[in-house]
């Protein structure tokens, strides 16, 4: 028999298998044709059980057989305004609106057998691009909390966002998040949601916290060498998935530096962080907006050299919100 075009297109492929999971609190329903995918949905996002609001949000999975057993490279990215495409090679790829949150995903068998790759190129990635051009907006950030009083940490690649908070978590501080963190587009007050299951370290990390030596290197979204723990796994003994923001702190690590904090003008966090936005086009627009939530936030540059006198300094912070 032929194959027919219909065939070749993947067009009518059926997607029987369906589960609701809850990344960062909202309901995500997972359609597909493969239970691995369904496994692979609970090990990212299994560790919340309760929506915090109501979506309509689904992403569509479908696994055919392929032509190739090798895995494929990382998928390239493209956006052009509310359209988004992931495209690892012609068998595995995804197709976003980011308007109206359609979206399909085609995958071969064999890159669910590899549920890092499948889990963090293109399960993770398509969901948390359709809560961000619905219900959040992404801050390159980490949160921790001391006294109910919440701190994002900002700063450039490097500057130890996820180092310092896991540090203070690791002195008893409530933890949050470690490198992204979402703003709730619908808080009326600044308040952030974060993957307080697990804490994403660079593999330099080990040299500060021996408890990291034995766990190996994972694969990072962004293709970046990083070690993924349970937070489960850590000395943290306080997590919180969401927390409110009444200070932003942003970092400059100097090998010589006396630590300090040096308050900065007003309406400095929502400049800066509009400047590091993932999206683009109209959703960028969007997210531009939200971000003027945090414009009365008192925000701050920290000088620091190391990990003790860095918590220290957000500590005597902490006393003064």
């Amino acid at each position: 028999m032929p194959v027919r075009r219909q065939d070749a297109l993947l067009s009518e492929m059926r997607l029987p298998l369906r589960q609701t999971f809850f990344p960062l609190g909202y309901a995500v329903e997972i359609l597909t044709n493969n239970a691995g995918v369904l496994a692979a949905a609970q090990e990212s996002f299994g560790h919340r059980t309760q929506a915090r609001a109501t979506t309509a949000l689904r992403v569509r999975v479908g696994v055919h057989p392929g032509s190739r057993s090798a895995s494929p490279a990382e998928p390239s990215r493209h956006q052009y305004n509310h359209l988004y495409s992931l495209v690892a090679d012609g068998e595995n790829q995804a197709l976003l609106d980011l308007h109206s949150c359609t979206n399909f995903v085609w995958v071969t068998e064999h890159v669910t057998q590899h549920p890092l790759y499948f889990r963090y190129n293109f399960l993770e990635k398509v969901t948390y691009l359709l809560l961000g051009a619905s219900v959040v907006t992404d801050i390159h950030g980490a949160c921790v909390s001391k006294n109910g009083r919440g701190i994002l940490l900002s700063g450039k690649s490097g500057a130890g966002k996820s180092t310092l908070a896991y540090g203070c978590a690791r002195s008893g501080w409530t933890y949050t998040s470690d490198d992204t963190s979402y703003l709730i587009n619908d808080s009326a007050i600044p308040r952030v949601i974060g993957h307080a299951h697990r804490v994403r370290f660079r593999p330099a990390a080990r040299e500060l916290f021996p408890e990291l030596k034995e766990h190996v290197q994972t694969p990072r979204l962004e293709g970046k060498p990083s070690i993924e723990v349970p937070i489960s796994d850590l000395p943290v003994s306080s997590t919180e998935n969401e927390a409110a923001v009444h200070a932003v702190v942003f970092l400059q690590r100097h090998t010589a530096a006396k630590a300090k904090l040096v308050p900065l003008p007003r309406g400095t966090a929502t400049t800066r962080f509009r400047e590091e936005l993932y999206s683009v086009g109209e959703i960028r627009a969007r997210h531009a907006t939200m971000l003027e939530v945090l414009a009365d936030v008192p925000a701050y540059e920290l000088h620091y050299r190391g990990l003790l006198d860095g918590i220290e300094t957000l500590e005597q912070l902490t006393a003064m919100l």
